[in-house]
């Protein structure tokens, strides 16, 4: 019986492991997984026939594996217990630095914004809750970039491409490279006009929590002076420690 019970337990193990992987790395095919995982492919299939028949994994007509809609409602209900946690942080932001705050996540090769404090003032960032976009093009996925092992980040980039939203933006690997290489030296993430032109936004990563995360304040070009980013960072840093160490005290 203790046998079957620490199989049970093993297999709902490398479960979730295929899960992480797919979101991690985008779509995959079966031979990929199971490498991954080091578990034979008819194996690694059965795994994955079961998720796909519970709609958390699908197959896709190239017979790659990607994950299911399924996974949608419960990513819902992560980012509504996320909310109540988050926004007194990115109100203080907004109300102190006089600019929009948010909070994105990475989900698979993507970053999506799922909270958000707005400006005081009538010109906005126009990114709104839900918006997803390109890791390279923006400081929130920079930053969350910058967080994680090289091997992991060029997949995520190589998944997703690099196209160019606007003539600042980077779209070579070696140079975002060198870009994240500043980011860990400096503490944070500057999209400067590479996601949407006259906006400058500052983010930090979440620092020790299970799911990639970042925090941001974007504004117009003419208000996101050097002299606010004196101000902004050190609060943005301060911010993302405390989320982090509420986080970290609801998961236990």
């Amino acid at each position: 019986m203790e046998n079957k019970t620490s199989g049970s337990v093993q297999s709902v193990e490398r479960a979730f492991h295929l899960l992480e992987l797919l979101a991690d790395n985008g779509d995959s095919t079966l031979t990929e997984l199971s490498a991954a995982i080091d578990v034979p492919a008819p194996t690694t299939h059965r795994f994955l026939k079961t998720l796909v028949s519970l709609g958390y994994v699908r197959q896709l007509p190239n017979r790659q594996y990607g994950l299911g809609l399924k996974l949608t409602r419960l990513a819902g209900r992560v980012d509504s217990q996320l909310a109540p946690i988050v926004a007194p942080h990115l109100d203080t932001l907004a109300r102190e630095i006089g600019e929009s705050a948010n909070l994105a996540v990475l989900e698979g090769h993507m970053v999506v914004y799922i909270a958000q404090s707005p400006s005081r003032h009538a010109m906005r960032m126009f990114t709104e809750v839900g918006h997803r976009a390109y890791t390279h093009l923006t400081g929130v996925g920079k930053a969350i970039l910058a967080d994680l092992p090289d091997e992991q980040m060029a997949r995520i980039v190589g998944r997703a491409g690099m196209p160019a939203a606007t003539d600042r933006s980077i779209t070579d690997l070696t140079k975002l490279r060198k870009e994240l290489g500043r980011i860990r030296r400096n503490g944070y993430a500057t999209d400067n006009g590479e996601q949407e032109p006259g906006v400058i936004c500052y983010a930090v990563a979440i620092p020790d929590v299970p799911i990639s995360m970042a925090i941001s304040v974007s504004g117009p070009t003419f208000r996101m002076t050097q002299e606010l980013a004196k101000e902004a960072v050190p609060l943005l840093i301060t911010e993302a420690r405390a989320i982090s160490d509420e986080l970290l005290g609801v998961l236990g």
